[in-house]
């Protein structure tokens, strides 16, 4: 842990400790740090509000302020379930009833892992550390709110009340955090959204499904536009592909059924359906005949892999397969495919495939939030097709592309983590020999960019290690944005090949990439990043023309009509009202450049410009205005 995540991991003890004094009945599950501060879990029949956090963070406060030592122990598992039968694990002294969720969390400690303590003043807890030296070192603290959560995260277990806080090394740092948190609320991306018009969510249609309304969709075109611009450059061909596809492809993949958790239900042939109805066939069977496989499926897909990747279990016979479609997870069986389509040559290699493709994946309700958690998004998704010699080539060209559009949106701020397999985990995939060549491309290739970067096992693609760029936003909050994957195991397990330069047959070695992520993510975090004060070139809209009266109102539509010939979205404000209150929409709306006219500048050929950013910039030649958003828009300068 860190020095900040164990002063709150330590806080949350504290916290515990006071709802005790208050409540002694209270019986706790988990209390870790978290990205913003930490909570504890905690069942108890009186229903915790923020009416009561003063009284906890009295009872707080004095126990920080009695500065008790944290004293860690190791203790057996015997005398653990001991102390927890007598109601002592996350508690203040014996008690008739027992530490229940602790009990159940001593049954998923591994048998001769260490069995650890701590102690603070009267309260005791099972815990595997690491905290503060003594309750005083907790400087600043706030509870914060109050939620409902499943025990462990299934709806199946008690429901707890998870109270959470913060806590900071100083007062200082604690008064920062909350004045970033209430700025955080001012860029809310769903508020913006909605305030602007950008996007729409709508129960009719889907939670988690984005609707991108006309404004929305000219920001999401710009951001097309300019990826495409990019990869034309660097030798891409744009594909297209369909939104689902045949359940085998993704047993091929292994993405069916590693992954199913998180994907929407497969859906049989109609025609399996109706038959399978008529014989009685529960859901359960249906589920477990849809992710079987035949055994030539499995013996060949094990041969390729020089491995079991099929186990005995997912056989049946082929009578009782069923076959049918899924709501794509992934792009990249497609591209596979298409790479497959025909012959290919080392000549033809590096192949680059690309593509806005929309995916699917099932998300909990309780997860989804505006654009950045959704069920449904569109990742700027390219697969590439090289040679082992082109590996660390084309990863730095991935890299570099990434770096060139957070760059360009003024995203200066992040830093890269390399995610690696866990050797001791059976999600990953392939020969042992090939992840080695991918982590080592991926190291060699995170540390030519010059920036800081940290290696993280088990955080690796299930088909390969990736390197991800974490982008701190003007809030220093940090986001997950562009990938590149480098995979040995994809085209392994769909038997790809070239032509090599000796005549004989290899095997290519995949480069997945997707420089913003997805456009939904990426633009929620665009929004908050920017408060929706968009540089021009993104937009929606550009400029608007305030006419002082009607005498002028035929100027301002010339003017309307020269800027859209020249590509730029300009409207003109052609209402009753005063021009303050123009000139006041135009700023609740964030357009970027507000240009008065009235009779005086008509007759000069002049604009009274106003920007969002300077405010009144007085009058200029109409040309040279227009030249100005013109090389503003081109240049994708952050100016305005």
């Amino acid at each position: 842990m860190t020095e900040l995540e164990t002063i709150r991991h330590s806080a949350a003890h504290v916290l515990a400790n006071a709802i005790l004094r208050i409540w002694p009945e209270a019986q706790f599950a988990a209390g870790p740090p978290v990205d913003q501060g930490f909570y504890y879990d905690v069942e108890l029949p009186h229903r915790i509000s923020p009416e009561d956090f003063g009284k906890i963070e009295k009872e707080m406060a004095a126990i920080i302020a009695e500065a008790q030592p944290f004293q860690r122990e190791v203790i057996s598992r015997d005398e653990a379930i001991t102390m927890g039968t007598r109601g002592e694990l996350a508690g203040l002294s014996p008690r008739s009833a027992q530490s229940k969720f602790k009990l159940d969390i001593l049954t998923r400690i591994p048998e001769g892992e260490e069995i650890s303590l701590y102690r603070n003043g009267a309260f005791t807890d099972l815990c595997a550390g690491p905290h503060v030296a003594d309750t005083s070192k907790i400087a600043a603290f706030k509870l914060t709110h109050v939620a409902s959560a499943f025990y462990l995260g299934d709806e199946k277990n008690p429901q707890l009340q998870r109270i959470y806080g913060t806590a900071f090394a100083s007062q200082e740092e604690l008064e920062k955090h909350f004045a970033l948190l209430e700025e955080a609320k001012k860029r809310d991306h769903r508020r913006i959204g909605k305030d602007l018009g950008l996007f729409h969510i709508d129960d009719a249609v889907g939670q988690g499904l984005i609707l991108w309304t006309p404004k929305g969709a000219v920001i999401r075109q710009e951001l097309q536009d300019f990826i495409s611009g990019e990869l034309s450059k660097q030798g891409y061909s744009q594909v297209f592909t369909p939104h689902i596809g045949k359940i085998g492809l993704y047993k091929t993949s292994g993405h069916f059924p590693y992954y199913k958790e998180s994907q929407f239900p497969a859906i049989p042939e109609p025609d399996q359906l109706e038959r399978i109805a008529s014989e009685g066939c529960s859901c359960a069977e249906m589920t477990a005949r849809l992710e079987a496989v035949s055994a030539p499926f499995a013996a060949t897909l094990n041969e390729r892999a020089g491995r079991e990747v099929v186990t005995p279990d997912r056989i049946k016979d082929p009578a009782q397969l069923l076959d049918g479609f899924m709501l794509k997870p992934m792009n990249c069986p497609h591209h596979i495919r298409i790479f497959a389509s025909e012959p290919r040559s080392y000549r033809d290699l590096p192949v680059r495939l690309a593509e806005f493709g929309t995916v699917y994946r099932w998300e909990q309700s309780g997860e989804l939030n505006g654009m950045t958690r959704v069920r449904g998004f569109t990742q700027d998704d390219a697969h590439l097709f090289v040679t082992e010699e082109q590996v660390a080539a084309e990863v730095r060209g991935c890299l570099e592309l990434v770096k060139k559009v957070l760059t360009t949106l003024g995203m200066t701020d992040y830093r890269v983590r390399v995610g690696l397999r866990d050797p001791d985990s059976t999600k990953f995939t392939g020969n042992p020999a090939q992840w080695d060549l991918a982590e080592k491309a991926c190291r060699d290739a995170a540390a030519s960019l010059g920036v800081p970067f940290t290696e993280e096992p088990g955080e690796a693609a299930f088909y390969g290690p990736k390197i991800d760029f974490v982008v701190k936003d003007v809030l220093g909050r940090d986001w997950q944005l562009g990938t590149v994957q480098v995979d040995y195991v994809l085209p392994v397990r769909f038997g790809l090949s070239y032509t090599g330069v000796d005549g004989a047959s290899h095997v290519p070695v995949m480069i997945h990439r997707a420089p913003f992520g997805s456009l939904e993510r990426f633009t929620g975090v665009l929004i908050e990043h920017f408060a929706g004060n968009f540089p021009v070139w993104l937009a929606p809209e550009q400029a608007r023309i305030l006419p002082v009266s009607e005498k002028v109102a035929g100027y301002a539509e010339s003017i309307v009509a020269e800027m859209k010939a020249k590509g730029i979205r300009a409207t003109a404000d052609l209402s009753s009202d005063k021009l303050g209150a123009k000139i006041r929409l135009a700023q609740l709306e964030k357009v970027p450049y507000m240009i008065v006219i009235g009779p005086k500048e008509e007759a000069a050929g002049q604009l009274s410009v106003r920007s969002r950013k300077n405010g009144d910039e007085g009058s200029v030649a109409k040309d040279d205005f227009i030249q100005r958003i013109e090389s503003e828009i081109r240049e994708r300068a952050l100016t305005v």
